[in-house]
């Protein structure tokens, strides 16, 4: 498809059911025939882990084979029948092998899966232990979909600017970063969110979930789509639902122009040491 330059969005946050994949599959199911039934979307976002909610024990009971996973072959159907493409948030994928990933999956307008990013950075701190359920992945991706170049990543990736750079570096037009992030945690969601839109010159797309998790614990619930100086396009707080946006890429790319950033980025930044 000839690439656009102006593109819809449309983003979905909902707080997941604790370990239960059907009732969550139902619920975002009904949010995107509610929202896309009357909104004609390019793009559609999903959060992190939004089949089993936060919750790393239970990542075992709700990780499904990528091939055969009720979750993707749902957002097939969705993508096929609105027309649109869909980057699937993440789900808990399990290997032949028993290793569990948080990946995300990549769903063009005609139901195919194009590609997956599996979570390079998993968190494991203040009683959060992703690292003994999940295995990290390899690499970064960027999969270009009509035409627009989309760096991906999940939650914990936010913390390490070095992947975002490179997507920038890569040609990247927008960025994903789907989380489950905690509410305890506002100042660095809005502070690094905001500023991995500004410091790569990209718009990007901030995704967490909302609601309750176990032990008194809560979602954050403030997801937005950010341009590439840092304006809020648009957002939505603690409430479950969908938010869009529509973004301009020629204007960003008239920015770049003026603002040549990349241009004074050094070779090597070798630290002297006195």
């Amino acid at each position: 498809m000839e690439k656009k330059t102006k593109i819809k969005l449309l983003a979905v946050q909902i707080g997941s059911v604790i370990a239960n994949k059907e009732r969550n599959i139902m619920k975002v199911k009904n949010l995107l025939e509610e929202s896309l039934s009357t909104l004609k979307a390019d793009f559609v976002f999903l959060p992190e882990v939004w089949t089993s909610g936060w919750d790393c024990p239970s990542f075992p009971e709700c990780a499904e084979y990528i091939d055969s996973a009720e979750s993707v072959q749902m957002l097939k159907e969705v993508a096929v029948k609105y027309n649109t493409n869909i980057i699937g948030g993440s789900i808990i994928e399990k290997k032949e092998n028993g290793e569990l990933y948080n990946t995300m999956p990549v769903i063009d307008r005609n139901g195919s899966l194009v590609c997956t990013y599996s979570k390079n950075h998993l968190y494991s701190y203040y009683g959060c232990d992703e690292g003994k359920y999940i295995t990290a992945g390899k690499n970064p991706v960027m999969v270009t979909l009509d035409g627009v170049k989309i760096g991906l990543t999940v939650c914990y990736d936010i913390r390490f600017p070095e992947i975002y750079r490179a997507y920038r570096k890569a040609g990247a037009d927008l960025i994903i970063n789907a989380a489950a992030w905690g509410a305890s945690k506002k100042i660095p969601w809005d502070a690094m969110t905001t500023s991995r839109a500004v410091e790569n010159q990209t718009y990007f797309v901030a995704l967490t979930q909302t609601g309750d998790l176990k032990n008194g614990d809560k979602n954050l619930g403030h997801s937005m789509i950010i341009d590439y100086q840092g304006n809020i396009l648009s957002e939505i707080n603690k409430i479950e639902g969908c938010f869009s946006a529509e973004i301009d890429l020629n204007s960003m790319y008239e920015f770049r122009k003026k603002c040549t950033v990349l241009n004074d980025i050094k070779d090597t930044y070798e630290v002297e040491i006195v």
